[in-house]
């Protein structure tokens, strides 16, 4: 493991791919913000079901569920005007955790998950394809999955915070992220060379591209070859004075676009339906139910810790394992660990089984890393690289995946507390088990390879 942890920094570190590395650290500081955001909250809902809730107001099951899913609807509303929202990303979060420090009701609650999911919603798919765009193919599974990490090391601060401190206190901590993602944005990011090619500034996207590649300016050789063709790409058959971003509707009907749309549609729901988003909303309840002895606040931030190895594995893996090897093993782990889990909260009504308390720590810790090394972890960068490159940009950003994403996003965060309520655990995860199941056959007998994918190929 510290062989291949040296191979990658070595490798995000040389002359070449440095300033590639260093965009993406940056606009990572807007997804460590976000992933604060839905981590904190959880600590708290258990604070206030334990009667330890801090302020003046209380909050009942479908009050909590409506808050919950406004992460999700935010995220819709961030998916379909993500043009006019996207210069004031950081605002959004910044205001949001004002938002916090100020609340007086659960309608301001509402107001502060909304926000943070419009931020959410515009992140989700700026980033990924941003990165893409000015990565070499060798790393870009690697820095894609930054993306993940940074959202599961915001989770797990966003535990610990929500943990061991009060609510006028955690945004004066946290207000510093989307703070200096806008400033350090404005100063040392620069757009993309695909974005100014699209544009027709083709001066731009040279200068562009030897920045993200560390290329001198009087270097022509064999290196600006990908920039050509990457510039032939958006303008083979383009009319002169034919704007590039402008799709025609052939585009949309070729048979690798068709392709990929049942691809997307078979990766989206069974990442969302591995139900890992609800469950970390969730985690400290469901630990209380599972009869475990251990504090569910503190085993949530051990959970946190084991999200971050999930993802943290996926970076070093995803461009030498490939991206569909991951998939497999990480829907095969769901299947697996929810079963168990499930199995154990069924007959937890039944028997006396606290000698094996062990089992819902062991399993759950399982199920948090594995469904983190692939469904979590992989699934932007297949959800990009899956998409011929005349419609990858469009398709995302005119949110007809990420929007449907958000959808179920909503959905599964409106309705999980109920599923927990009327169907009990077991059965919520059992159903979860189903579709991941698919999920599983399908990756392995449908699902192509993109590792290493030029992203100018279809």
């Amino acid at each position: 493991m510290c062989a291949k942890l040296n191979k990658v920094l070595n490798d995000l570190l040389n002359h070449r791919l440095r300033c590639q590395f260093q965009a993406t650290v940056l606009i990572n500081l807007i997804s460590i913000s976000h992933g604060i955001g839905i981590g904190w909250l959880s600590p708290k809902l258990r604070k206030e079901e334990s009667h330890d809730w801090q302020l003046d107001f209380s909050l009942s099951i479908s009050e909590i569920s409506w808050m919950n899913s406004e992460l999700g609807l935010g995220a819709v509303a961030g998916n379909a005007f993500m043009g006019l929202m996207l210069p004031w990303l950081a605002m959004h979060l910044w205001f949001s955790w004002l938002l916090i420090y100020l609340a007086e009701n659960d309608e301001d609650f509402s107001y502060v998950r909304f926000l943070a999911g419009i931020s959410g919603g515009c992140m989700y798919i700026a980033h990924p394809i941003f990165i893409s765009e000015i990565s070499d193919a060798k790393i870009r599974g690697t820095l894609a999955t930054m993306v993940m990490l940074s959202l599961n090391i915001g989770i797990l601060f966003g535990c610990i915070l929500g943990r061991y401190l009060d609510y006028q206190t955690i945004p004066l901590a946290v207000i510093v992220f989307p703070l200096s993602y806008f400033i350090l944005t404005l100063f040392l990011i620069r757009n993309s060379p695909v974005r100014l090619i699209r544009k027709r500034k083709f001066k731009a996207a040279e200068k562009s591209f030897r920045y993200y590649k560390n290329i001198n300016k009087n270097n022509q050789s064999g290196e600006m070859l990908e920039f050509t063709q990457m510039q032939h790409t958006f303008t083979a058959d383009k009319h002169p004075d034919e704007r590039l971003d402008k799709l025609r509707m052939k585009d949309f009907l070729t048979r690798a676009a068709f392709k990929a749309y049942g691809s997307a549609a078979v990766l989206i729901i069974v990442n969302q339906f591995s139900g890992l988003l609800a469950m970390v909303n969730h985690m400290s309840n469901i630990f209380q139910l599972s009869g475990s002895s251990m504090d569910p606040a503190t085993y949530t931030i051990i959970l946190g810790v084991i999200q971050i190895l999930g993802t943290f594995a996926t970076t070093l893996l995803c461009d030498k394992w490939g991206r569909r090897i991951l998939l497999m093993v990480s829907s095969a782990g769901v299947v697996f660990s929810l079963t168990v889990l499930g199995l154990f909260e069924y007959y937890l009504h039944w028997f006396k089984i606290s000698e094996l308390s062990w089992v819902p720590l062991f399993f759950m810790s399982l199920y948090v890393f594995l469904s983190n090394i692939g469904l979590v972890g992989c699934f932007f960068v297949v959800l990009i690289e899956m998409f011929p490159p005349k419609v990858r940009a469009i398709i995302l950003a005119s949110s007809i995946s990420i929007f449907i994403c958000n959808a179920f996003v909503f959905l599964i965060l409106t309705y999980f507390p109920y599923c927990m309520n009327g169907w009990q655990i077991s059965t919520t995860m059992w159903s979860c088990v189903g579709v991941n199941a698919f999920g599983f056959v399908y990756f392995v007998f449908f699902l192509k390879e993109t590792k290493g994918k030029s992203m100018q190929e279809d």
